[in-house]
């Protein structure tokens, strides 16, 4: 279905992806208000198993019908090579093709950006609100969780032996155990939440966007790719859009909202003359205002995966085999249950590097399984792996078009790698990752590491391992960030772009600075809080409950119990 080019619709959202959906939920609870839906993708249909079976996630990813398939323009400092990222191409954005791994981030992460100018009503304890309005957390609800959201989380179960050793080594090399990475404490390992529900993906379109589809107010159109946000003055009006590719359109709206994420909302501001004016000019775009920060401030996560290969047979290999794999799909298709309904991350934790940073700066995700997410493995037989990488990388990159084309793909510049402390950090990843899977705890399994082997030792020789090896964690954000600054482009009352009226941006752009973990759950929270500052409403009121922060002086252990050991596995 088509919107009417006739009608002045009261929100125009481009981007049916992660937050789109959520802002397309919360903004059209009022039946007065009417919402448009631009998604570029196709839908996220009912019986996809890609999409919608968990453990089928390698699957879309590279995969033209459902990804993006964007690439870095060379690295300098990762020997001139590409790194591919993934961006989902359906409704639900990349929620519906991702890990389905469910990080808020450390509370620091937001005292940082409360830091700000500007941004003071960013911090924690005002941000937990939304945090906890969105979700369903079944592990169950406290001062820290939600427990009525539309984002339902299960916890994962860990029960493969591997999973047990893997927190018996963390704890052997000096590193404590959480009881939720999301709740009081994130500093520790533990099992992670995921956005899967009763063996399904549960993807932002699922939560939020299906359950109001029929809704009067609301319309969705998808194959709408938006090439051109139009202005009257400095006031957004309208968008223009290619209808499957090739008819021409045009939506009126009271707001524009743009929720393309970290590549699509520049890109669409810089072809619509918002950007430096000097580059845009360059390549004959007629300049609307100059807002110097679009486009700019681009960061992400860099990971590698450390792999061992394991003396008994407990990994998952065996079921990930091709002959076994129509029994999974059966299981999963009929009972919901199996290998086919886990994402397989189902633990890891957060620690920190080196002692003078003051909370972590080092993800690790654990698998009971050696494998690449093309599905390449190191061996035939059984093996386990970590995904590392630092968390705060000082690096910052860029997001430009090339040309007026609203097709060809921006420019895609990171900088991986580029500077001391990223180097630093990134050596401190590897040694870190490898002291717990040498623990004794991994004695009955570790047969040698397969990745990136004992020809890897040196600090240069980690570095040109990882310039040669690591993949995006895929967390782009940041390149149209919050802020009162010169180089800021959004107010963060208001979420709109500085100098223009009737447009705002509510994405992974807007973060000012990427948060610890996996970014879909702050991108939520953002999404969430948004609606409340675009509709107007009175902002959920800031909590006043504890977080915890390393200090020498503090007990290491927070005020409730840890768990234990024999919980893991449970």
């Amino acid at each position: 279905m088509t919107a009417d080019s006739s009608k002045v619709w009261d929100f125009v959202i481009v981007g049916g992806g992660s937050a789109g959906c959520a802002l397309a939920n919360r903004l059209s609870v009022d039946t007065d208000r009417s919402v448009l839906v631009l998604e570029a993708g196709h839908s996220d249909f009912r019986l996809d198993p890609f999409i919608h079976m968990p453990a089928a996630l390698p699957i879309p990813i590279g995969n033209r019908l459902y990804d993006w398939k964007y690439e870095s323009e060379p690295e300098p400092f990762m020997g001139g090579r590409r790194v591919f990222h993934a961006r989902g191409k359906v409704l639900g954005g990349s929620s519906s093709i991702n890990g389905m791994i469910f990080q808020r981030g450390n509370p620091l992460d937001y005292e940082r950006w409360a830091a700000d100018p500007g941004m003071e009503s960013w911090d924690y304890l005002h941000c937990l609100p939304y945090f906890k309005r969105m979700e369903t957390c079944l592990a169950g609800a406290d001062d820290w969780r939600g427990v009525d959201g539309p984002l339902v989380l299960e916890r994962g179960a860990a029960t493969n032996p591997l999973f047990a050793a893997f927190f018996e080594a963390a704890q052997q090399a000096g590193y404590p155990l959480t009881d939720d990475v999301n709740g009081y404490r994130q500093e520790g390992f533990a099992r992670f939440d995921r956005n899967v529900f009763r063996g399904r993906r549960l993807s932002a379109a699922r939560a939020y966007l299906h359950p109001v589809m029929k809704r009067r107010n609301l319309k969705v159109e998808t194959l709408a790719l938006t090439t051109k946000v139009v202005f009257e003055g400095s006031r957004a009006v309208g968008v223009e859009y290619l209808r499957g590719g090739y008819l021409h359109r045009q939506a009126r709206g009271a707001e524009i909202i743009l929720c393309g994420g970290a590549f699509n909302t520049p890109q669409l501001l810089q072809l619509s003359g918002v950007g430096n004016a000097d580059d845009l000019a360059a390549l004959g775009v007629e300049v609307v205002t100059h807002v110097p920060g679009v486009g700019e401030h681009l960061q992400d996560h860099l990971e590698v995966y450390i792999q061992y290969a394991s003396k008994q047979p407990v990994s998952i290999a065996p079921g990930l085999r091709w002959r076994n794999r129509p029994k999974i799909g059966f299981d999963w298709l009929f009972f919901r249950r199996g290998l086919g309904a886990t994402n397989h991350f189902e633990g890891g934790g957060f620690c920190r590097g080196n002692p003078d940073v003051d909370y972590p700066n080092l993800m690790f995700h654990f698998l009971p399984l050696a494998i690449r997410y093309d599905g390449t493995a190191p061996t035939k037989g059984h093996g386990y792996q970590v995904h590392v990488g630092p968390m705060y990388a000082d690096t910052r990159g860029t997001v430009k078009i090339t040309s007026t084309d609203p097709k060809a793909p921006p420019a895609l510049r990171f900088n991986y790698l580029s500077t001391p402390t990223d180097r630093q950090e990134w050596v401190e990843a590897i040694r870190v990752a490898r002291t717990i899977l040498n623990q004794p705890a991994f004695a009955p399994y570790n047969d040698g590491e397969l990745s990136p082997g004992p020809s890897v030792e040196t600090d240069q020789e980690v570095l040109d391992w990882v310039a040669r090896d690591a993949e995006t964690a895929l967390h782009p954000s940041c390149t149209a960030k919050m802020g009162m600054d010169e180089m800021s482009v959004l107010d963060p009352a208001s979420m709109r772009v500085h100098g223009l009226e009737g447009l705002r941006v509510v994405d992974a752009s807007s973060m000012p600075y990427v948060t610890n973990g996996n970014i879909y759950a702050p991108v939520m929270m953002v999404a969430e809080k948004s609606a409340d500052l675009i509709l107007g409403n009175t902002p959920l009121p800031a909590v006043s409950v504890p977080y915890y922060r390393h200090r020498d002086d503090m007990p290491l252990d927070p005020p409730h119990r840890s768990i234990t050991e024999s919980e893991v596995s449970s």
